[in-house]
């Protein structure tokens, strides 16, 4: 492909983004009577610096397609995408207005020793709160934690693989219960003790609506909270988590370790 091809396909690109973006507007000006939690979502996904992030993105060919949304949240929007080689991607994108998120995220980064010269504007803790899941990510990852692979974060967008198949996503354990309950409970205490012992990390919000269910395995995401060891608040998160998990359990009838054995199983390491 010649430079002016290039020039020319990245011309289609960002035309079709601002597209997007004068669609959004085009709706939010419908509700402009009312203003809902939905304006104020579509108002910051295709912000100005939002798509010179995705430009930049697109440039250094990380991201080839952007589609629709998969998942829409009052902290994010998921959208799904593919790279130059086709392969499907997760596109993160976090709002940067959002007074209430503010709130949620002050716990999980103010006794975070890799935050603490973050400065306390909105923008600026959205932009460290997608940095801080991308870094989750990367640790979580590579001790052999089934998550989303990390590929890229820059400012306010987090792109990471796809889990599911053509754009849909796997269903939440949630939606769809284990087929063999057991030995996912053994793997969800496996992968929780990979966490401690070996990223040094405590997931801080797991539950069945952050694991997916993909080829019969347990997939968590939403690290984005995930806060290290040396966190104030780490074994009460841990703590939390666990009981999440064994009250879950508990529902589908299995063989269970008390929540004080599931935490020392967690937190010792022995199998």
């Amino acid at each position: 492909m010649t430079k002016e091809e290039k020039r020319l396909r990245l011309k289609r690109k960002r035309k079709k983004l601002e597209h997007k973006l004068r669609v959004v507007e085009k709706r939010d000006k419908i509700l402009i009577k009312n203003f809902s939690s939905e304006r104020a979502v579509m108002e910051e996904v295709f912000d100005r610096y939002t798509l010179m992030t995705i430009y930049n993105f697109l440039n250094k060919r990380i991201i080839d397609e952007i589609y629709g949304v998969v998942k829409a949240g009052k902290e994010a929007r998921i959208y799904w995408g593919r790279d130059p080689d086709g392969k499907e991607l997760a596109i993160k994108i976090y709002l940067t207005t959002s007074a209430e998120f503010k709130k949620g995220m002050f716990p999980y980064i103010e006794g975070d020793p890799r935050f603490a010269h973050v400065r306390r504007d909105t923008r600026s803790l959205v932009y460290a709160w997608a940095q801080k899941e991308f870094k989750n990510l990367q640790r979580v990852y590579e001790v052999g934690v089934k998550v989303p692979k990390p590929i890229a974060a820059d400012n306010n967008v987090l792109i990471m693989e796809f889990i599911g198949e053509n754009g849909v996503s796997a269903p939440l354990m949630k939606e769809v219960p284990p087929k063999n309950p057991k030995r996912v409970y053994r793997q969800l205490l496996t992968h929780l003790r990979r966490l401690y012992r070996k990223a040094r990390l405590v997931h801080a919000d797991l539950s069945e609506y952050n694991i997916m269910m993909w080829n019969d395995q347990p997939v968590l995401f939403d690290v984005s909270q995930g806060v290290p060891l040396e966190h104030p608040l780490a074994d009460q998160f841990l703590r939390r988590d666990l009981e999440n998990l064994h009250r879950y359990f508990k529902k589908l009838n299995v063989d269970l370790l008390s929540v004080e054995e599931m935490y020392k199983r967690v937190t010792s390491g022995k199998s």
